[in-house]
């Protein structure tokens, strides 16, 4: 029996309101690993062709093999299911604590299906999972929802939680926990909503049951992990003026000064005024405190505080995806202001990149005056932004059509060249005008338009595993394909996807042996994470994204960046997509039954 694993799966039908437990089977856990490999094995053969928003859709809480283990940066948690956003398969990760406790509390993961007639949360503790009433949860945001339900059940209780945006459907809602870590892209938080389950209370158990097949081995690649995560080389360093210190926002002033920072819309690639919420900026004006997730020597959170009409508001944090969407991208740098913005995407439970791209995208409508200015937004108008956020999370006004995501609402106001996205999903915070590498990223990503698929930039910005020229295009297809697969194993595993920023197949191969007692090699690691990105492809195929499925908006195509070193430049994403179709041995997009038959799918 593998080691590392819990060995225990919870079955939650909650229409008919039982449990039921199994294992996972052994072959899956070495094909798929867990988490997201796992997670999509498992909404897979629950059917590529079901609604989303219906009770037979599936949500799979998951883990990985060293969830709970002090491997360095696996403090991750996957929530895979069948978006109500794109119709796509989606893995979405939070960080924090609530992973290693449900690791604690005796379980591989959660697969809920059916729906309840009334709202209900479940409670997980010693192996067993309940459900209990949330009648008087209901209604209420994340915030609200943590602080009841750990006074209920234990300040050592973790809680992920569905939001007001979540209960009404929004199809970019989110499961936040209590540590303001957000399972944040495809709408996640709408399944949990379609299915009346406000939360998932985790309370710990016993972390000793949880020992590694070789202990030498495994102090060894522990310890080589550790020391190549400290190395003074590495971004991943503490205390030298990277993520360390400055959290995910250190990009902020990095991708603004080579032009590769979408802003008013995607309309320009830098704008001045963006250093006023990057991350050096937020460290000197509103940083209270660095905080860290489970097993992890980095501590990239920053918490913040504002005030805002004479109220101190304290919350978990200005991330750098966060920042640009509700912040340059919406024409604003108005630190509070976009602060606030965030912290009510939190509360409400929104995916605060799609819900800044729709503000993003109406502004432009109204600027071009598709929208009338009574009922749109300006750019630059953030309090607007904050109340129009408001709408979203309850479905008013023009919020119910924004509610939909950025590609549905300017598909509805009659502009979809207006919505930056891919697939249904909008773009996150780097212009691949001004990084080659995210064009061919982004469209070929199975989730969506999405920059932790593949996060080239680490080769284009940090020189992660070798330095590339943001601005070439040729290569970056192998380079995606590359970190798509290797980011596919880790996010099963479940670890950071900054590890990768000073490991890569050998650490990880090392870790894994060790812990699991299955051995395996880099190059076998590679061949997992190309499985579980094929069965993905698959999925979506079945779904009906098929031939010509993989594309960019129009401007990333046709109008050139006017800023920074990529000036000039539009996306060669046809020359791209014939070579990645190459090397993956896709026809157009498809998975070829051979390729499936090759990996062990079929």
């Amino acid at each position: 029996m593998l080691k590392g694993y819990a060995h225990r799966l919870a079955k939650i039908d909650l229409t008919a309101g039982t449990v039921a437990y199994e294992a996972p089977k052994e072959e899956d856990l070495k094909k798929y690993i867990g988490g997201r490999g796992l997670g999509v094995k498992y909404v897979f053969e629950n059917g590529p062709g079901v609604d989303p928003l219906s009770p037979d859709n599936l949500l799979a809480v998951m883990t990985g093999p060293l969830t709970g283990t002090q491997a360095k940066m696996s403090g991750r948690l996957a929530v895979v299911t069948k978006s109500p956003l794109t119709g796509t398969v989606t893995d979405s990760h939070m960080g924090g604590w609530t992973a290693a406790k449900l690791k604690w509390a005796g379980f591989d993961g959660l697969l809920i299906k059916g729906a309840a007639e009334k709202p209900v949360y479940l409670l997980v503790q010693d192996g067993q999972v309940e459900i209990k009433d949330a009648a008087d949860l209901w209604g209420k945001t994340t915030h609200e929802t943590h602080e009841i339900l750990r006074k209920r059940h234990g300040e050592d209780a973790d809680v992920m939680a569905i939001g007001p945006a979540g209960e009404n459907l929004v199809k970019f809602a989110a499961w936040l926990n209590n540590d303001e870590r957000a399972s944040g892209r495809g709408g996640t938080g709408a399944v949990g909503g379609s299915k009346k389950l406000k939360a998932i209370v985790v309370v710990p158990g016993d972390k000793s049951v949880f020992q590694p097949a070789d202990k030498e081995a495994w102090h060894e690649a522990d310890q080589r992990a550790l020391a190549t995560i400290m190395d003074e080389n590495n971004v991943t360093a503490p205390r030298k003026g990277g993520l360390s210190v400055y959290g995910t926002n250190v990009l902020m002033n990095i991708t603004n000064s080579i032009g590769a920072l979408p802003t008013f819309n995607a309309q320009h690639t830098s704008w001045e005024p963006a250093g006023e919420v990057s991350g050096e900026a937020i460290r000197e004006h509103i940083l209270v405190k660095d905080n860290t997730c489970h097993a992890c020597p980095v501590a990239c959170k920053k918490m913040v505080e504002i005030h805002l009409n004479g109220k101190p508001i304290r919350f978990e944090s200005v991330e750098y995806e966060s920042a640009w969407s509700l912040g340059p991208d919406s024409g604003s740098a108005d630190r509070t202001w976009v602060s606030y913005a965030i912290y009510l995407c939190n509360a409400f439970g929104m995916d605060t990149i799609e819900a800044g791209n729709v503000i993003a995208a109406l502004m432009e409508a109204t600027e071009k005056g598709y929208v009338s200015e009574q009922e749109g937004l300006k750019f630059g108008d953030v309090q607007g932004e904050c109340q129009f956020l408001e709408m979203i999370a309850h479905r008013q006004g023009l919020g119910d059509k924004a509610a939909e995501g950025t590609a549905k609402f300017m598909k509805a106001l009659g502009h979809p060249e207006l919505a930056m996205e891919v697939k249904g999903q909008a773009i996150p915070a780097y212009d691949p005008r001004g990084l080659k590498g995210m064009g061919i990223a982004y469209a070929t990503s199975n989730r969506g338009a999405c920059h932790l698929r593949a996060y080239t930039p680490a080769s284009e910005l940090l020189g992660v595993p070798f330095k590339t020229d943001p601005i070439e295009w040729r290569g970056k297809a192998e380079l995606t394909k590359t970190f798509q697969d290797l980011s596919a194993f880790t996010d099963s595993m479940d670890l950071c996807k900054f590890s990768q920023f000073a490991e890569g197949p050998e650490e990880y191969a090392d870790q894994y042996t060790a812990y699991t007692g299955m051995k395996v090699t880099p190059d076998d690691i590679m061949k997992i994470g190309e499985r579980i990105y094929n069965l993905e492809r698959y999925f979506n195929n079945q779904a009906g994204w098929a031939e010509g499925s993989d594309y960019l908006p129009e401007r990333f195509l046709k109008e050139p960046s006017d800023s920074g070193g990529s000036k000039g430049q539009v996306t060669e994403l046809d020359e791209m997509l014939s070579e990645y179709y190459q090397l993956r041995g896709w026809k157009d997009g498809v998975v070829p039954e051979e390729k499936l038959k090759e990996l062990g799918i079929l």
